[in-house]
């Protein structure tokens, strides 16, 4: 069954399969559990066969299972396959055909994605868990200033990780019976917080030694260097670092056509947590605490061109820099200079 091409649409209990043979007739139409077991079972007989899917919330898994028995799988970016999405007789029936017939034909219009490997995943949800403590401490502390706000009163300022001790010191009586609980849930919040900081601490001295290159840079901080390393994996993939730009969502989207050649916002494509924290970077570098570095004098420049959302294009841009340099770092091994030059090639001279 090498020579069969699969589709599969994915979904949360139950996938609908196609196969495909090399003349492009369907020669079946299943549907599968959404188990490991189920899976193994079905696809075990197709050794070498192409599979192809959309990425998803089970996509990462389900790949790396079929990749161990043995099969082609073609990840497809689900926002290229506008022939999918977009149709007037869509199901989940003909989604799983029209996958199959893709990467029959032409697997390269599927725009693969490449998962990254189980352990990189494991890790990264270590902090992605973080982010939404963050988050969810975030929006409470705000409910508590809101409710002493409303009652004509005002907590002091200070950071985060002290807010809920500040706080109950200069909480009303009125409202202790409310927020109280409140304060108490957001100290184990911040204690879970710190936890999370150590046990990243640790994971990037044993693991990942490479992130000690990307924190070189003032603005970047552990979160940020083992993010990139875990979400982009593997520096080889791309052959130019500019390429990470594109691939973090940081450069403009275009439209071309005739004499006309606009620039739009940024695509906002690939990793929404890891274009944040690149971005928090970015205003770091350009804020009153950023050292003096090309970085930081490229972005200046571009704040001081004047118009309308000119110092939010630096920081983008800053970020979209930042990015190509970390990683250049990561893959050559180099030590970050922070005025670094590249060396001019003296020219031959003439015979």
């Amino acid at each position: 069954m090498h020579n069969v091409t699969i589709g599969m649409d994915l979904g949360d209990k139950n996938h609908v399969i196609c196969i495909v043979d090399h003349a492009g007739r369907i020669v079946r139409r299943d549907t599968v559990t959404n188990t490991r077991e189920a899976l193994s079972e079905f696809f075990s007989p197709h050794k070498g066969a192409t599979v192809a899917l959309e990425a998803g919330t089970h996509s990462a898994w389900i790949s790396r299972l079929l990749s161990r028995l043995g099969c082609h799988v073609l990840v497809g970016n689900p926002r290229k396959l506008r022939a999918i999405w977009d149709s007037n007789d869509k199901s989940d029936t003909r989604d799983a055909e029209m996958l199959a017939r893709i990467a029959r034909m032409d697997p390269d219009l599927l725009y693969p994605v490449n998962h990254r490997g189980e352990q990189a995943q494991i890790d990264l949800e270590i902090l992605q868990a973080r982010d939404v403590l963050v988050r969810n401490r975030s929006s409470l502390i705000n409910h508590v200033r809101g409710s002493v706000k409303a009652l004509g009163y005002r907590l002091p300022g200070c950071s985060a990780d002290s807010f809920h001790r500040q706080a109950d010191e200069h909480l009303p009586e009125d409202l202790r019976g409310a927020l109280e609980p409140v304060l108490t849930i957001i100290g184990q919040i911040t204690s879970q917080i710190k936890e999370f900081d150590r046990e990243i601490e640790r994971i990037s001295a044993e693991r990942y030694p490479e992130t000690e290159l990307l924190r070189a840079i003032k603005g970047v901080g552990p979160l940020t260097a083992l993010a990139f390393l875990l979400i982009v994996e593997d520096p080889a993939r791309f052959g130019k670092s500019r390429q990470v730009g594109c691939f973090l969502g940081l450069t403009p989207r275009r439209d071309q056509s005739g004499e006309t050649d606009r620039q739009l916002r940024i695509t906002k494509a690939g990793n929404p947590y890891l274009r944040r924290l690149l971005v928090g970077s970015a205003q770091y570098i350009l804020g009153p605490f950023g050292e003096d570095c090309n970085l930081r004098r490229f972005g200046l420049r571009l704040a001081a061109r004047g118009g309308k959302n000119a110092k939010r294009r630096a920081v983008v841009a800053v970020a979209r820099k930042l990015a190509v340099l970390m990683h250049r770092l990561w893959q050559h091994g180099e030590i970050y200079d922070p005025f670094y030059k590249p060396q001019s090639r003296p020219l031959a001279k003439a015979a």
